[in-house]
Parts: C-alpha cells; structure tokens; sequence
C-alpha cells in the first residue's frame, strides 16, 4: 500500500517567488513544472509521482500539460489524474492546472488544429484523463490559418463560460494573430491571461517578433518553454555529441545544428556563467526571468535532483552585461 502523502507544511517559505501574470488576479511560480515528456505512459509512475512531489514541496503550484503530451498521446494527463487520485486532490485549489489542443491528437478531420469541435471534445476528454471538473487555464495550442480565428476565439469564450477553465491562453500564435485574439477575448469579457512561447538564450523569436513587447504593453502575462533548447544550453554539448545525446539520436536536435559558430557562442555563455558562480543551464533559466514580460518559465525533470538545480534560477542575480 502507498503512503500517503502530505504536502510540506513549509512548502510557500522556501524560497519560491510568484510574479503577477500580466493584469490579473493570478499569481505565478517564476518555475512552473512542464510535463511534455517524462511523464507519459513510458515513463515509470514513481520517478513522476517524486518529481510532483518535489515541485509541490517547494512552492511549484503550476502543472502544464497537452492533450497529446506523452508518449503515449493523452498518458501525461493520464499520469496527472493518478496523480490527482492518490495524492493532490485535497491540495486541488492549491494547484494550477493548464492544458492545451492544436496539435494532432487522434484520427480524422476533427482530431488536430483550432475548430470548435476539435476544441470542446478535446477538454472534455482532457477533463476526463486528468479527473478533474476544469482546468485552471486552456491555451489554443496553435495558430489555425485555415479555421477563422473568431470560431476559435469563440470556443474559448465558452470554454469558459461553462466551467470548463477558469482562464484561456495562445501558444504559438503569431503577432497579429495575437492582437487580433487579445481584442476579440476582451471585448467578450474573458481576457487573455497568457502567452506560452519558445524563448530561451538561442530562440528569441517572441522578443524579435514583437510578442513579449506586446504582451507587456496589454497585461498578457508570458510563460517561456523549451528554456533550454533541448538541452543545448548545458554543459551536454560543450565538448561535442555525447553518444548517449538527444542529438546522438536524432531525437528532436540534429547533429547539424551544433555548427562551429554555435559552438563557440555556447563555450561564451558558459564562461559567463562560470564567473557568475552558475552553471550555464542555471543561467539559461535566470536570463529568461530576467527578459521584459516574462511571468514564469516552464522547466522539465527527469529527477527531483534536476528540478533542484533549475530552481536556483529563482533568486540568481540580474545581468550586467546583454547576452
């Protein structure tokens, strides 16, 4: 039999600082927990079950998720509603819980992109997996250019209005598709609570786009994923491919990506955060919490002693010099 657990009692004074998300009454972990992987159906439900708790423990109130983070499709969510079952239910109100759809999650026409009816059955059956009544934020995954974007927009109107989250986000929109959401949500009294975008030390395309210039302009909170770039922003890559390596494999980095150039522009960032007293992903993560409109930053773990380390960036020092 399982042992219960019990959240620490100590667990909003060790550390951990909230930023307000954009206009709004919702405050933020500066780390918010990521499940895109190690949490799918291929992973062992304890090691999930430890990380969880660690993060809860230490003042990490925000669980992101998919519909079709895994592997396998919908098993993350799966993993969060077992999670729910056996030891967070009672620390539910403590929690906030986000999920998405826009990408391909199952067969057909109504399985992948930004339609109403993609939309609604894909909460429902996200609701379902995870067993909870409503999700605390559900974003648009992506930009649909093919659905018009008031059908969309609309969804996540009523994807409020019936219970079914209590706030909506975009993720991955581009900037005038952006705007163009922010007034429609606003002028139907569900305002935009958050962007979710790719930036980090190496992909500063919401920065260059105009995005987070945007958000900060309008109140729109910003939530930053792959802070790592897949883990080029560690020591992994410094001295080559490791053989054991995402990019050994193939798996989501290609060995081509590791040019001279960007090597040497990595051994750069690491002796900066060497002479700040940081390893370079420890910085990685701070430059993020350090950028204009940056609420939070969503990190991954393989291991409570990686989701240790990435906390660090928290209270790291702000930057003297523009990387």
């Amino acid at each position: 039999m399982k042992e219960q657990y019990f959240a620490d009692k100590n667990r909003y004074d060790c550390g951990m600082e909230y930023e307000r998300c954009g206009r709004s009454g919702v405050l933020l972990p500066k780390v918010s927990l990521g499940f895109w992987h190690n949490f799918g159906s291929v992973d062992p439900y304890e090691r999930s079950r430890e990380i969880t708790h660690y993060a809860f423990d230490h003042g990490i109130t925000h669980f992101d998720l998919a519909n079709n983070y895994g592997p396998v499709y919908g098993s993350a969510e799966e993993t969060m509603g077992r999670l729910m079952d056996e030891d967070f239910r009672p620390y539910r109100d403590e929690l906030f819980i986000s999920t998405k759809a826009g990408y391909d999650m199952w067969p057909g026409p109504y399985g992948n992109w930004g339609s109403r009816k993609y939309l609604m059955a894909s909460l429902d059956q996200s609701l379902r997996r995870m067993k909870i009544d409503y999700v605390d934020l559900f974003y648009s995954h992506r930009y649909d250019p093919d659905t018009p974007l008031e059908e969309t927009l609309q969804a996540l109107v009523d994807i409020v209005r019936q219970g079914k989250a209590l706030y909506v986000g975009i993720s991955n929109w581009p900037l005038e598709a952006l705007k163009y959401g922010h007034k429609y949500l606003k002028d139907h009294d569900v305002p935009l609570l958050i962007y979710q975008g790719r930036l980090n030390m190496l992909s500063r395309t919401p920065q260059e786009t105009g995005i987070t210039d945007f958000c900060a302009e309008k109140g729109i909170g910003f939530i930053a994923f792959s802070p790592l770039a897949q883990g080029l922003l560690t020591d992994r890559y410094l001295q080559g491919i490791p053989a054991d390596s995402r990019m050994a494999k193939e798996k989501f980095l290609k060995s081509s990506m590791l040019t001279p150039e960007l090597l040497e522009k990595l051994r750069h960032y690491n002796d900066v955060a060497q002479s700040r007293g940081e390893t370079l992903a420890e910085m990685a993560l701070a430059w993020i919490l350090h950028q204009r409109a940056v609420t939070s930053v969503l990190v991954g773990a393989s291991s409570t002693a990686q989701l240790e380390k990435n906390l660090k960036c928290v209270t790291a020092a702000p930057f003297d010099e523009v990387l």
